[in-house]
């Protein structure tokens, strides 16, 4: 029953499932200070996951066992996670004396009033948060239950690959853990920073909003990058692979800035407007001190500039990498332009340090 978010006891390699691709990260840590050890990314076929829901489990293993040869790593102990949508989290208040034992039994006890799904059907998990400010003898305990099958899935893709699943988080979580390496490198004049985190994926754009370092706001929406590599795909008469790489590595048409690029970048920036309209709608806020861009799509030149002057808020791109040193078999270079589209696998990696 209890095993969403999971223990550990060695160095974990971050494996972050996506519609459109596996990612590894493998970190270690000296001195406090963090070295990328090994990272890859692998294209998935068409299809395998669809809407961060496993629909192949044996291409998405492959992919799996191609990333991890293509990062040459010897590990084996991997973190996942789960997309935010298939999680259902609530924060409880219990007695500030029980151990994890004793919480274990009174939750498992509890539970069904707070999931609903019948309890042989969901993982369910825990982690104090510390002291409740509404009573000092009681801890606000995170409660987090997800469709075990959800769970199940991504840990038989690992085992395909011959990987072992140490802890599997959500998709919300790793991200915040990630931004904890760029909040330095922002500003800290206010006393209490919103940072928007708009995580733009192949299909799905997801914001983030943290108060503090913490996650008070996510919502997911349909759009992402492979709308620029369908419209490449239709205008120049490419297969997805051919659309897909062009949109990497250049050599298109001389009309593709003007008629393909631009209008989906001016895409993007709506979409990142609205985003933050939904959330300034629906809570107290009606600012936020930061925008920061993740996923493959911000890697696109210029977008960051653009986003800026339409929300009129200090815009920059995700590189949770800017403080690590490199190992000598990462290609630098390859690292900082797939930086932002690995925060999620940053902060997988990142529980090999809890």
């Amino acid at each position: 029953m209890f095993g969403l978010f999971g223990s550990k006891n060695s160095v974990l390699l971050g494996i972050d499932i996506s519609s459109t691709s596996v990612k590894l990260l493998e970190l270690s840590k000296s001195g406090g200070r963090c070295k990328v050890e090994s990272y890859a990314v692998e294209p998935l076929p068409p299809n395998a996951v669809v809407e961060k829901n496993i629909s192949d489990i044996e291409l998405v293993g492959e992919a799996i066992r191609k990333v991890v040869a293509k990062a040459r790593t010897n590990n084996k102990f991997s973190a996942v996670a789960v997309a935010g949508s298939a999680v259902i989290t609530k924060t409880i208040q219990m007695a500030g004396g029980l151990n994890d034992q004793e919480m274990e039994s009174q939750i498992s006890v509890e539970a069904d009033q707070y999931i609903p799904y019948p309890l042989d059907e969901v993982a369910i998990d825990f982690e104090v948060q510390g002291e409740s400010d509404q009573n000092p003898e009681q801890v606000d305990v995170l409660l987090a239950a997800c469709r075990r099958e959800n769970v199940e899935l991504r840990e038989d893709a690992l085992e395909i690959a011959g990987l072992t699943t140490r802890i599997v988080d959500v998709e919300a979580y790793a991200m915040e853990r990630a931004f904890g390496l760029i909040e330095p490198h922002l500003d800290a004049g206010a006393e209490e920073q919103t940072v928007a985190i708009v995580d733009i994926g192949a299909t799905m754009t997801t914001l983030s909003v943290l108060v503090d370092g913490q996650t008070i706001y996510t919502r997911e929406q349909l759009f992402g990058g492979k709308q620029l590599t369908e419209e490449i795909q239709r205008r120049y008469g490419l297969s997805q692979e051919e659309a897909g790489l062009a949109k990497k590595q250049g050599g298109l048409p001389d009309d593709y800035e003007d008629e393909v690029l631009q209008p989906f970048k001016e895409a993007v920036v709506q979409q990142v407007a609205r985003s933050l309209q939904f959330f300034f709608s629906s809570s107290q806020y009606n600012e936020v001190d930061y925008v920061i861009l993740a996923g493959g799509t911000a890697s696109i030149s210029g977008i960051a500039e653009l986003v800026q002057e339409k929300v009129a808020t200090p815009t920059l791109v995700a590189n949770p990498f800017a403080d690590m040193a490199l190992s000598s078999k990462v290609n630098a270079s390859a690292l900082s332009n797939d930086a932002p589209s690995l925060m999620i696998a940053c902060g997988l990696a990142m529980r090999s340090f809890d």
